[in-house]
C-alpha cells in the first residue's frame, strides 16, 4: 500500500512538472529603419525568478536561444543577431560550464533589407529554455510572423 501511494504521489508532481507553461512572454515587431531596411525585434519580458539563456552558452551547458529564419527570396539578413538586455554571466554547478543569461526583458534584434519594393513577411521560430535557480522548465519553441511593408 505504502508503494501505491509512493507511486501515486510521483506521478502527481510529474504530471505537475510537465504540465507548466512557460512564464516567458514574446513579442516579435519590426522597425524600419529606413527604406527598405528594418531591425526585427523579439522581444522577451521574463518574470522573477526566471532567466533565459543567450544564444552563445557554451556547449555542455543549457539550451541556449535559438533563433531561426525561414528563407525568403524578398529579404536579405545582414549580420548576427545582437542581444540587448541584463545579462549574467555564472559558472553553473549542475552544468559545470559558465553559463550567459538573461532576467528580466531582453531584445533579440536582427537587420534585415528588402530585395525589391514589396510587402512580405519574416517566418521563423524562437527555442528557449527557462530556468530559475531549482528547476528548468522543458524547451519551448515559439513561431512567428513579422509583417514587412
Amino acid at each position: 500500500m505504502a508503494k501505491l501511494f509512493l507511486v501515486s504521489i510521483f506521478l502527481l508532481f510529474s504530471m505537475q512538472t510537465w504540465s507548466q507553461t512557460s512564464p516567458v512572454n514574446w513579442a516579435f515587431t519590426a522597425q524600419k529603419k529606413s527604406t527598405g531596411i528594418y531591425d526585427i525585434k523579439l522581444a522577451a519580458t521574463v518574470p522573477a525568478p526566471w532567466h533565459i539563456y543567450s544564444q552563445t552558452t557554451p556547449s555542455g551547458g543549457p539550451l541556449p536561444t535559438k533563433i531561426s529564419f525561414s528563407p525568403n527570396p524578398l529579404l536579405s539578413i545582414s549580420g548576427t543577431i545582437a542581444e540587448d538586455g541584463k545579462v549574467k554571466t555564472i559558472r553553473d554547478k549542475s552544468f559545470g560550464v559558465d553559463v550567459i543569461y538573461f532576467q528580466g526583458n531582453v531584445n533579440f534584434v536582427q537587420s534585415v533589407k528588402l530585395k525589391a519594393v514589396a510587402k512580405t513577411s519574416l517566418h521563423g521560430t524562437v527555442e528557449y529554455m527557462v530556468c530559475n535557480d531549482n528547476k528548468c522548465l522543458p524547451p519551448v519553441t515559439i513561431p512567428f510572423d513579422i509583417i514587412l511593408n
